[in-house]
């Protein structure tokens, strides 16, 4: 009985086991599942909604793209006018240096007190009035900057219409 016993067990391992020389097969068994059929109505509704939100999507990108280039534009326009406004301040600290430069030499060679009074003043009338010009210079160019910033960059076309995305 003993060699009938182990005859069935060994069979019963044999098939469990698989091949020796591989792994074992394993098979997933086959669940027939029914066939569902959707509904026409909830397939139009399904495709509705994803035709709605790619169109939302493709509204939404061009609304992107367009802040972006906008701030590409405003951010280049900035870039040249503190260029041109950094530029002019250098040109009025340079005319400024020669100015007073200029100034310390005709006082050097002053005679008298009132001559070096007389200078002193001329000299500070003459630089404030150019104070004034060269403030009203930079407020212009900095005025001029923020103009094309907000109306070149910003105001241009139908920006209202556009940001609308759905």
């Amino acid at each position: 009985m003993t060699e009938a016993t182990t005859a069935t067990t060994q069979a019963k391992t044999a098939k469990n086991t698989g091949s020796p020389l591989g792994q074992p097969n394993y098979e997933i068994p086959k669940i027939g599942l029914p066939e569902i059929e959707v509904p026409a109505a909830f397939r139009e509704l399904a495709d509705k909604g994803v035709a709605q939100a790619r169109d939302t999507y493709e509204k939404a990108k061009a609304v992107t793209e367009k802040a972006t280039n906008q701030l590409k534009d405003t951010y280049a326009t900035a870039a040249k006018g503190a260029t041109d406004y950094n530029l002019k301040v250098i040109e009025i600290a340079r005319t400024n240096t020669n100015t007073a430069f200029d100034n310390a030499c005709e006082l050097l060679e002053v005679k008298s007190l009132s001559e070096f009074v007389e200078l002193s003043t001329k000299h500070a009338h003459e630089q404030i009035e150019q104070m004034a010009a060269q403030t009203k210079e930079l407020m212009e160019l900095a005025q001029k900057v923020t103009t094309e910033i907000t109306v070149k960059d910003w105001r241009h076309g139908d920006s209202k219409a556009s940001n609308k995305v759905a």
